[in-house]
């Protein structure tokens, strides 16, 4: 039995079709697909019996479901905004996302987004993933910069998505830390998962966490920030982010793991106006020519800024 109105889907579980899991019953009941009730389950979206659940729970009769849908427009308008296009045939387009973009369209973001932007300037959009985020295979924190690959066909969506689950695709990235790291290189290895207290945040101290890695590298030290260069192993949500908080290192801007804006050095303030992550690289198989392709893009020059202000500790 469903009721709904424009937001939220409301189903209560008949006695036989009880003792299924909640992400597949729900799924069947809804018609999202299970990766989407996943997701909803993980954002607090989906509650059984008024409370915040987990996939692997089973259900039993008359357990209510409630699932609270986001806000979206159900059409992705093209706009003309200027993109930094690194590489675009019929099948991907690879792109350098500046920071403050958000990717695309959501409560309070309906325009201006990048996906926005792909719309006008590609040839055509993947029918997966819409009607707003179609051939989205990997998202960049809104005040995270960098290099980021959309699929524009569905084939090159599988492929791309079954090569991040491979953890084939090679990605780097450069970020700015809080203090001065003992060594000079290693990992982190911490489990990641959604946390148990806000479910918008991530957390390393949950008990659905999973296996996440980010190996690192010194490139520049200064007085009470360090350069980092970042390697993702895994790629969780907010992964880099949480684990060099996690250690006592959080990334410098960051308001929601670290809330490091701003160094005194020597009688000077540094302010940071983001997070100081940028997605340097991105190596990958192109989905249909099976060649390997890298892109490469600098830092931008918020962050530039940032590094010659830190540089300059003796004036």
């Amino acid at each position: 039995m469903a009721t709904d109105d424009s937001r939220s889907l409301h189903f209560v579980v008949s006695p036989d079709t009880d003792d299924q899991r909640i992400d597949v019953q729900a799924s069947g009941l809804s018609g999202l697909t299970r990766s989407r009730i996943h997701n909803l389950i993980e954002e607090g979206l989906l509650k059984v019996n008024g409370a915040a659940t987990k996939p692997n729970y089973r259900t039993r009769a008359d357990d209510t479901i409630e699932i609270t849908l986001p806000e979206e427009s159900g059409e992705l308008i093209a706009e003309d905004i200027p993109l930094d296009i690194l590489f675009m045939d019929e099948s991907i387009i690879v792109v350098n996302k500046p920071p403050g973009m958000v990717v695309y369209p959501s409560t309070g973001h309906a325009g201006g987004t990048l996906m926005n932007a792909v719309a006008f300037h590609a040839p055509r959009l993947a029918t997966i993933g819409g009607p707003l985020r179609p051939g989205t295979v990997h998202r960049i924190d809104k005040d995270t910069s960098g290099v980021m690959i959309i699929a524009l066909d569905d084939t090159a969506y599988y492929n791309l998505v079954a090569q991040f689950k491979e953890r084939s695709i090679f990605r780097k990235y450069l970020t700015i830390i809080y203090g001065d790291m003992k060594t000079n290189s290693g990992e982190i290895s911490l489990k990641i998962g959604r946390s148990e207290t806000d479910r918008k945040k991530m957390s390393t101290m949950t008990r659905n966490a999973k296996e996440a890695l980010t190996r690192w590298v010194v490139v520049e030290r200064y007085p009470g920030a360090t350069l980092i260069e970042a390697k993702l192993g895994t790629g969780r949500t907010h992964q880099i982010r949480v684990h060099f908080s996690a250690v006592g290192h959080p990334v410098m801007g960051d308001t929601t793991y670290g809330k490091k804006t701003v160094l005194m050095i020597k009688g000077r303030k540094i302010s940071f106006p983001r997070q100081m992550l940028h997605a340097e690289v991105l190596g990958f198989v192109h989905p249909i020519t099976n060649e390997y392709l890298e892109f490469r893009r600098d830092m931008p020059e918020d962050m530039k800024e940032i590094i010659r202000q830190l540089r300059n500790r003796e004036e």
